[in-house]
Order: structure tokens, then C-alpha cells, then sequence
């Protein structure tokens, strides 16, 4: 199998190496880019780039601007680096379509972890297999939603997760449960990053967003009919 390239985004020539070595030790290829600027230029340059890891705390243009940017042309998973634990940070960044969120210092095995988990679910979505449900029509191979016959933009994380929960139709799913299944990883945070999505993709669906239940003090269930 063809390995895996994945754009490395650091201002910090080390820490850049760092995760460059673990990367290239597990067996993916890796460019790297010193600023936000030299990022966008590599993006646009190579067509094959299946991840990001982007720092947010660059010069010329930080991670948020380069985000934007992508996100307008492409639906890469990006996995978001900070030195900041900040709330309204790690929101922003979800409301931006990042996919991961790391803060400063970190295990590079950890986030090689997360790069496999997010890989291993896109290369899931090869097989030809659609769901459909109450007027949503899922479309795995091709990484689309159709609601009514209406395209619905929706970003990796948030398009994983319905599906994740049409899969499990009328089943009560626990925040932790969904965590390890969507996320695919033991994520140390709370139910914030999941009420994110969950947030952004009701809004997406329109009315059909209603099919996605809370249930209080646990999770969500994905009902169409009761």
C-alpha cells in the first residue's frame, strides 16, 4: 500500500523533526512547512496530502487563516496544535472544521494514534455503501449527505458522526461511547467536543435535525420514527 503523506505545519523547526521522526518511524510520508504562507503553497502544489497537522501560533499567517482557507477547497482532516488550553480556542476551532485538537506538550505516540485513527476511518469509507433514513441519504463512498435530494455540506467529523448514529438508529448512545467510536480513540476531554458537532450538525440538517435526540444526562439516539 502507497504511504500516506501528511503536511507537518511548525514554526518550531524541533518540534517539526519531533513529529516528523515519529510520523516517518510509522511507516507515512511527511513535507513540512515553516509558516502559514509555505503551507498553502505545499497544499495547493501536492494533490495527494491525506492529513494536516497544523500549529495555530505562526508568522505570516497562523493556523486559523490556513484552515479557512483549506476548508473552502477541501474537507482534509486537520489535527489542530496549541500551546494554549483554551476553551474558545479548541470551539473556534471546531466551528472552523478542525477534526483534532492538541495542546502543547504532548505525546508524539499519542498523536500518532490520532492520525492512524482518523486515517483508518477515512480509508473505511472506500466501500460502496449508502444508508438512507427519514429523507438523509449517506453515501460512504462518496463522502456525501443528501437530505430531501439536497446536497448538505458537512465537515469529516461531523459527516462520521451521522453517520455513526444512522448506523445506530433508536439506540441510546453514551457520550463515551460515541467518543470512542466517532473519535475511534480514548479521548481524555469532555462531552464538549461531541455537544460541538452534535451542535453544528442539527443546524446542517435543518429540520431533520431533530431526528438526533438528547437523552440528559448520557448521550444521544437518532430516532426518525417513534
Amino acid at each position: 500500500m502507497d504511504r500516506m503523506k501528511i503536511l507537518v505545519v511548525d514554526d518550531e523547526s524541533r518540534m517539526r523533526k519531533l513529529v516528523r521522526d515519529f510520523l516517518v518511524k510509522n511507516n507515512y510520508d511527511v513535507v513540512e512547512a515553516e509558516d502559514g504562507s509555505h503551507a498553502l503553497d505545499l497544499f495547493y502544489e501536492q494533490k495527494d496530502i491525506a492529513l494536516i497537522i497544523l500549529d495555530v501560533m505562526m508568522p505570516k499567517m497562523d493556523g486559523w487563516e490556513v484552515c479557512r482557507e483549506i476548508r473552502q477547497y477541501s474537507k482534509v482532516p486537520i489535527i489542530m496544535l496549541t500551546a494554549k488550553s483554551d476553551e474558545k480556542d479548541e470551539l473556534q476551532g471546531f466551528g472552523l472544521g478542525v477534526d483534532e485538537y492538541i495542546t502543547k506538550p504532548f505525546s508524539p505516540k499519542i498523536l500518532v494514534a490520532r492520525v492512524e485513527a482518523i486515517l483508518r476511518r477515512t480509508n473505511q469509507l472506500g466501500k460502496e455503501e449508502t444508508l438512507e433514513s427519514g429523507g438523509i441519504r449517506l453515501d460512504k463512498a462518496a463522502h456525501n449527505v443528501m437530505i430531501d435530494g439536497k446536497l448538505v455540506d458537512l465537515s469529516y467529523k461531523e459527516f462520521e458522526l451521522l453517520n455513526y448514529f444512522m448506523e445506530n438508529e433508536g439506540i441510546a448512545l453514551s457520550r463515551e461511547k460515541i467518543l470512542n467510536n466517532v473519535w475511534n480513540y480514548d479521548y481524555f476531554g469532555d462531552a464538549r467536543t461531541i455537544d460541538t458537532h452534535v451542535k453544528k450538525l442539527r443546524n446542517k440538517m435543518g429540520e431533520k435535525g431533530d431526528f438526533i435526540r438528547t437523552i440528559w444526562g448520557m448521550g444521544y439516539k437518532f430516532v426518525v420514527n417513534d
